[in-house]
Formats: C-alpha cells, sequence, structure tokens
C-alpha cells in the first residue's frame, strides 16, 4: 500500500508529499536536514522525518530509494533520514590513447565518472593502434588474435584477424578477414576482391544478408563500414575491407584484454604482452606469438615460440607520396588538436614506398578520418587526392564524407538524432530516405517497395510478375492476387509441321497471344537426293507449312560424275573434241555432249605396223620386220628369226634378227665345194639340200634321225618304279661339212645333231626304300629331228653378258640358214 507524506524542512513546515511504499497508513513526515557525501564528486543533504501512527516496519539502518537521486534510511521508529544526492562533474582525465573520455553512469544510475574506451585499429599492410595507442606494424601470414579476454567472463568471445602476404615478394601482409565470435555464433567478414571495400558476411560459415539480428549479434552497414555489434556487452567491431576498429566499454573489459591490440588499462607499458604473461620488447615480437589454429594455413604453428617474427621490411628513401603530406595539411587540420595524425603519417609514408602499386595510403588517412569522426570531427578528404582515393557509389546514391551512422528510414521512427558521431558513405540524397535497411532503395515518401525494387505510393496500382497488386498503408503493405487475362479464339493448329507458340502481347505482357507458327524441322518429307545434273526444287502450297520436294534438271552435261555448262569443252579422250550443246535429251533431261574424232595418218611403210601409243590419240608406225633390198632390186620382208633365199639365186641367203630394239638383216652366200662331174657315178648327179651345190648322190643313205623306244625302271633319289617305263630317244646321223669361204677367207662350219624337236612331260609313280609313295615327272620324246650345233672347240662361259649372247644367237640364225641350204 502507498501513503502520502507531509514533507517539512525545518521539521516544522511541509513543502510537499511524497508516495512511499513502506506501510498502509497515510502519515505526516518529520524532516530534520542535514548534509552529507555519498560518493566522489556529489554531495547529499540528509533530513530527519518522523512519521507518527506509522505502521511501517523497517529496522534502523535499512535503506531504499524514494525516487531518482533520493535515498531513504530508517534510523528509529517512525523517523527516516532522507539523503537527496548531487552530483558533481568529476575532473575529466587524459586517455593515453589520444581519444576523448566518455561518460559513464554509476551503478546507482544517479552520478557518472569518466572512462577511457578500449579503442583498437588497424589498416594498410597492416598497421596497429592497440587499446590504450600503441603504434607497430607487423607483417604476419597467419590468423592472430586481436583481443580475448584473460579472465574468461563471456563464454567463446574474441576478434581475430586472417593476414595474408599481399606483396607478390612476400614482404608485407594486409588484412583478409574479420572473425567475431559471440557464445554459438562465428561471424566472418571478408575482403571479397584484395584491396578493395567489398565485403562479404558470413555467420556460421553460411553467407547472410544485412541487416541480420541473432541470439545477441547484430550486423548491419554504417557508411563504408560494417559493423557487428553486441549490444550486451557494449561492444561494436568494424570493417570496410581494408581498416578496423574494435571499441569496447572499459567498464566491462578493463585490465582484462590480451592479444595484438593489448591491454585495456590507459597503460601502453604492458601492450605487448605474450600469452605467457611476459612482456616482450616490441609489439611486433608480440604479434606473431597470438596465432590461431586455421585449417587453410598449415604453415602456421600456434603455441611455439616463432624462430625468427615477421618482420617490417626496411623502408628505403623514396619520394614522399602528396597524399600522405594531406594528413599534416590545411584539409586535416581541424582535426590535429583532438588525434594527433603523426602515426598515421608514418604509416601512409611506409606503404607508398613499399607498395606503390597497391595505393595503400588512403587507408591511412581513411582510418585517421574515421578516428576523427568518431571524435565528432569530420574531414571531406577524399576530393583532395586528385580521385587515387575517390569512391564511387551507386547512381541512385550519393557520397558524403560525414553522415549519420544509421539513416532514417521509413521502417525506423522519426526520433532526433542526438548522437555527435558521423561516417562517410553513400546514403540517399536530399529529399529522400531510405526504405528500409533490408531494403537499399530511396524513395522520396514511405508507400511500398517490392521484389522489382520500384518505390510505390499508398494507394497505387502496378502489376509485377503478372499479379495485380495494391500499395496499402498498414498491414504487409503490398496486396497482390493473380493477374486474369482476356478469352482468346484459340486457333487450331492441326497441319503438319505447325505448332502453337505464346507471342509476347505488347498491350499486356502477363497475358501471351498463341498463334500457330511453322517449324519445317516437324515435317515427316525430308528433301530429295537429286542425281548429279538436277537440283532440289521446293515450294510450300498455299496454306500448308511443309515443303513439297522434286528434281529439276539444271541444263547441263553430265559425264563421269561432273557437270558441264553449254559450250563448255569436255573432255572424253584424246582422240575425241567434245563440248556440252543445248540439246536436251528428251529421255534423260540432260544436255547432249557432241563429239569429233581426231583424223590420224594410218599408212606405214613395208615392215612397219601402227601401234597405239599411251597418252597419245594417234598411234605410230613401228618397224616389226627387216626390209632387205636384193641384188635384183626387190625388197624381202623379213620377220625375226626367219630366213629366205634369193628368188633368184639359191645360193644367197637372207635372214632377220632383233636385238637390242633393232632389226638386223644379213646376206649369206653358199660357197660350194669342189665338184667334178665326172667324179659321179653315172645318175648320182644331185643338188644339196641348199639347191644351190651339186654332189654325187650316195647310194645308201645312213639312218635318218628319228625316234626309238625303250622299256627300263626310272630311279631317282632312291626311289624306284613298281614296272618298266617306255622311255622314247632319238637316234641317228644328221650332215655336217666344214668349207671354205673366200668372201670370209676362212673355213665354215655346218654341224648338226639328232635331237628332239617335240616332248611331253609324263607322270610316273615311285617307290621309296622306307614304303612311301611319291609323284615324278619326266621327259617323253614325241619327234626328233637335225638340229644345229656349235662346231667350234671353245667352250661358252656360263655366264655371259646380254649383248654376247644375242650375237651369238644371230650367228646361230645364219649358221642354221647355211645347214639347211646345205642340206
Amino acid at each position: 500500500s502507498t501513503s502520502t507524506v507531509s514533507v517539512t524542512t525545518s521539521g516544522t513546515t511541509p513543502t510537499g508529499y511524497f508516495t512511499t511504499t513502506s506501510g498502509t497508513t497515510s502519515s505526516k513526515f518529520t524532516i530534520a536536514t542535514s548534509t552529507a557525501s555519498t560518493s566522489p564528486g556529489s554531495t547529499a543533504t540528509s533530513s530527519a522525518v518522523t512519521i507518527p501512527g506509522s505502521s511501517t516496519h523497517s529496522t534502523p539502518g535499512d535503506s531504499w530509494w524514494l525516487c531518482e537521486c533520493i535515498k531513504v534510511v530508517c534510523i528509529e521508529d517512525d523517523k527516516v533520514q532522507v539523503i537527496p544526492v548531487v552530483c558533481d562533474p568529476p575532473p575529466k582525465p587524459t586517455c593515453v590513447n589520444g581519444l576523448s573520455p566518455v561518460q559513464v553512469i554509476d551503478e546507482d544510475g544517479c552520478c557518472w565518472h569518466w572512462e577511457c574506451d578500449c579503442y583498437c585499429t588497424g589498416w594498410g599492410d597492416p598497421h596497429y593502434m592497440t587499446f590504450d595507442g600503441l603504434y607497430y606494424s607487423f607483417q604476419g601470414n597467419c590468423t592472430y588474435v586481436l583481443v580475448e579476454e584473460i579472465n574468461k567472463k563471456v563464454d567463446n568471445f574474441g576478434v581475430y584477424i586472417d593476414n595474408y602476404h599481399c606483396d607478390a615478394r612476400d614482404k608485407v601482409s594486409c588484412p583478409r578477414a574479420l572473425i567475431l565470435r559471440h557464445e554459438t555464433q562465428e561471424v566472418r567478414i571478408t575482403t571479397v576482391k584484395p584491396n578493395t571495400m567489398e565485403v562479404e558476411v558470413t555467420v556460421n560459415k553460411q553467407v547472410v544478408a544485412l541487416p541480420y539480428k541473432k541470439f545477441g549479434v547484430i550486423i548491419y552497414e554504417s557508411g563504408i563500414n560494417c559493423v557487428v555489434e553486441i549490444p550486451e556487452l557494449k561492444m561494436n567491431m568494424s570493417y570496410n575491407g581494408l581498416s578496423f576498429s574494435i571499441r569496447m566499454p572499459h567498464s566491462l573489459f578493463g585490465n582484462n584484454t590480451q592479444g595484438q591490440c593489448g591491454t585495456c588499462n590507459n597503460n601502453t607499458a604492458d601492450d605487448c604482452m605474450l600469452p605467457n604473461g611476459n612482456i616482450a620488447e616490441n609489439c611486433e615480437t608480440m604479434a606473431d606469438h597470438w596465432q590461431v589454429v586455421d585449417p587453410s594455413k598449415p604453415q602456421c604453428s600456434p603455441g611455439l615460440i616463432p624462430s625468427r617474427p615477421p618482420t617490417s621490411p626496411p623502408v628505403t628513401s623514396c619520394e614522399e607520396s602528396a597524399i600522405c603530406e594531406l594528413l599534416w595539411g590545411s584539409v586535416f587540420k581541424p582535426c590535429h588538436d583532438v588525434v594527433d595524425p603523426d602515426m598515421y603519417y608514418k604509416a601512409c609514408v611506409f606503404d607508398s614506398c613499399v607498395l606503390p602499386s597497391l595505393d595503400l595510403e588512403c587507408s591511412s588517412l581513411q582510418i585517421y578520418a574515421a578516428v576523427c569522426a568518431d571524435q565528432g570531427v569530420c574531414i571531406d578528404w577524399r576530393s583532395h587526392t586528385n580521385g587515387v582515393c575517390s569512391y564511387k557509389c551507386p547512381s541512385t546514391k550519393e557520397y558524403r564524407a560525414c553522415g549519420p551512422t544509421e539513416e532514417i528510414t521509413c521502417k525506423s521512427s522519426q526520433q532526433n538524432e542526438t548522437s555527435t558521431k558521423q561516417v562517410e558513405g553513400c546514403f540517399c540524397p536530399d529529399g529522400t530516405m531510405l526504405y528500409d535497411p533490408a531494403v537499399d532503395v530511396c524513395v522520396k515518401t514511405c508507400g511500398c517497395v517490392g521484389v522489382d525494387m520500384i518505390p510505390r505510393e499508398f494507394g497505387e496500382r502496378f502489376t509485377v510478375d503478372c499479379q495485380d497488386c495494391i500499395c496499402l498503408e498498414g498491414g504487409s503493405g503490398i496486396v497482390c492476387e493473380p493477374h486474369e487475362c482476356p478469352k482468346q479464339n484459340i486457333t487450331s493448329c492441326d497441319g503438319e509441321g505447325f505448332y502453337e507458340v505464346n507471342e509476347v502481347n505488347s498491350e499486356d505482357s502477363c497475358c501471351p497471344l498463341v498463334t500457330c507458327k511453322c517449324n519445317t524441322s516437324l515435317c515427316s518429307t525430308k528433301p530429295l537426293k537429286c542425281p548429279l545434273g538436277f537440283e532440289v526444287h521446293s515450294h510450300i502450297p498455299s496454306g500448308q507449312c511443309c515443303p513439297v520436294y522434286d528434281c529439276a534438271p539444271k541444263r547441263v552435261c553430265v559425264h563421269q560424275n561432273a557437270e558441264y555448262l553449254p559450250n563448255s569443252t569436255v573432255f572424253i579422250d584424246k582422240c575425241q573434241n567434245c563440248f556440252c550443246t543445248n540439246k536436251i535429251n528428251v529421255s534423260t533431261q540432260l544436255n547432249i555432249i557432241s563429239c569429233e574424232h581426231i583424223p590420224c595418218n594410218i599408212d606405214c611403210q613395208p615392215g612397219y605396223e601402227l601401234q597405239p601409243v599411251k597418252d597419245e590419240c594417234c598411234g605410230k608406225c613401228v618397224q616389226t620386220k627387216c626390209v632387205i633390198h636384193t641384188v635384183s632390186n626387190s625388197h624381202l620382208i623379213l620377220s625375226p628369226g626367219e630366213f629366205k633365199n634369193d628368188p633368184y639365186n639359191n645360193c644367197t641367203i637372207y635372214s632377220c634378227v632383233h636385238i637390242h630394239n633393232q632389226f638386223i638383216s644379213s646376206t649369206s652366200e653358199i660357197t660350194c665345194p669342189a665338184f667334178s662331174e665326172d667324179s659321179c657315178k653315172p645318175g648320182t648327179i644331185a643338188f644339196l639340200p641348199n639347191g644351190c651345190c651339186k654332189t654325187c648322190a650316195p647310194l645308201e643313205s645312213p639312218t635318218p634321225c628319228a625316234v626309238r623306244t625303250r622299256r627300263d625302271f626310272i630311279t631317282y633319289r632312291g626311289c624306284r618304279s613298281l614296272d618298266r617305263v617306255v622311255m622314247a630317244e632319238c637316234e641317228g646321223t644328221c650332215g655336217t661339212f666344214s668349207l671354205y669361204s673366200a668372201e670370209a677367207n676362212s673355213m665354215d662350219h655346218s654341224c648338226s645333231c639328232c635331237k628332239e624337236s617335240k616332248s611331253t612331260l609324263k607322270e610316273v609313280r615311285l617307290k621309296c626304300p622306307h614304303g612311301y609313295y611319291i609323284s615324278h615327272k619326266y621327259i617323253y620324246v614325241e619327234s626328233c629331228s637335225c638340229q644345229e650345233t656349235d662346231c667350234s672347240r671353245s667352250r661358252t662361259s656360263e655366264v655371259q653378258s646380254r649383248e654376247e649372247h644375242d650375237k651369238a644367237s644371230a650367228l646361230n640364225s645364219i649358221k642354221k640358214a647355211i645347214s639347211l641350204s646345205s642340206k
């Protein structure tokens, strides 16, 4: 229950009434005032209050808050002491990190005090500023602890940085990702493209859209930065691909941080603390000891003492970048008294000298400007870099160096912005506002924005995705229903090759027009394959889709798989002149080829024959016989190997031989031996067979050359015929002579022997010693005759040249002719 209390300042004069929660009956309080000190920077005036007839049951010494900054203490019985707290401003401390201290409300919620927030930044390749403002550079290539608690108060809490070598020479490093772990969530902000301000956010390895809020973690975009907040811890971190910052309250994390950001206690002496609690000689050495396990970097060894920590490459003398000079120039002068630019300038010079091609010096100006903006000093500096550090915004937004940390949207309340902090980024143009943090569209009036990202006014009707929609105030905003299309006269597409097509309706894109289209690939009839001289003609009958094919003559001549135009020459063979005419063969529908034979001289001299010549149209006369001019001026035509007597003189014999493609004729004169008719018996004078020489005919002629048979066994390679076999032989005498030739002045010889002139091969079966049989062929003589032989005693070599053989053959032919004439 409550009671109304009458208050008097001197114990006699009521000055007001208080409503208390002690007791059940309204009572008058008598107040005796006094002054007491309650806390540094504040004083209190106490009053003794008498409560007659009060039913309050409080023990002397009990206290409670009567209202804001007024405390009540029970003295005795019905008396309480009222202590109103009056706060005096505490002295403002100096933060070693160069930033302004912040006001923090006391635990009693009445007075406040100053604190230096924990503020750690990193940028470039990379350069660090610890919580207490200690500057150093570190070129590690692993994943490191930026912040962790020394005494774990928050479950699974820490901030980590993934560095990589951004120089081809592996001399310097750049940040690639910032990682925050809090309880069950791991937030990773990753640079999409090296050395750009394009980042991607994942939570527990899943890409998320911004703004994101879950399990006490809020992620959103603030200007060019992606910000992660944990309201319960009053901390936030931001990252834009080139630089990061971490802000944590001293009241929750003071003297309880470790990692590359150092210990937050407003003292730089212990900022280079190692994991074992020792202090390193410099922070470059300390930084490499804070490696963490990263499966993507097996070369890193957390927990081991690095043998040689990464060191920054020495900065050789180089021409100072004009961009770095801006830090000490008039552009940033308004911030010089708030934040010292010296360390940022050194980092800028380092980046411009070591990595001049990456324009990393822009990150030093950017982080310095961000720190200045955090302290309430906004600098528009990018326009002074001649485009080197320019920032491009989408066409629907405009760049501002100083904009609100959180833009006013249609979904947020229109409260006055009390924060003096500003950020750079892309903002909606004047006269417009952001529709929603999750819908990045600038609108003039707050209506609706659908999936097409087009602003709509309340009451506006529109069609999107073939839905008829209206923008309504309240509720879900946009209400849609399926778009209705007018009925159409459906056209039948039954003909072959036709098919239905939905065409875009220019008047209503959501209601396509159904029409019939022709697709010849759907036709069953295929084009004909026409013979040579013909070509395919097609035509589509009216009202149909599929073409009709036929073969039409091309008005050409055809010969051997080739086509010839009229009046063109056609080659058939060399003996004809042919050309294509304009006349048409009625049966074949092809043009007629007309040919004329090339005339040839076909008359040849005696002894020559007309023979064809390869690749020639007309043959030529080729000698095939010997042409002999006789003594009597007549001509004899002899074939090779042929002999003939002179028609008027039997003692002259002509012959023809073919040697080395030459026809050689020869003339032989028969010289008769001395003959005396008186030496012959009467009636025995006769001519020799040559018809030229006379001789005495013998009374008894010897046995002529004839066939003689006998029966005998045939033996071959140890095998013998089973019976005697009839074998034929040549036996008899043949005439020979030797006479003197006056022309040759030598002796001419004629020799002949009885030899087989015709024979055949016969086959006989032979039995061999081992009992098997073989078939054997032998020569059987059918006829015999006297044949010329060589009378010379010299033995002919088995191997003769072709020329000697031919000459011997010619000589033998001549001798044979003499022999025959002698006989």
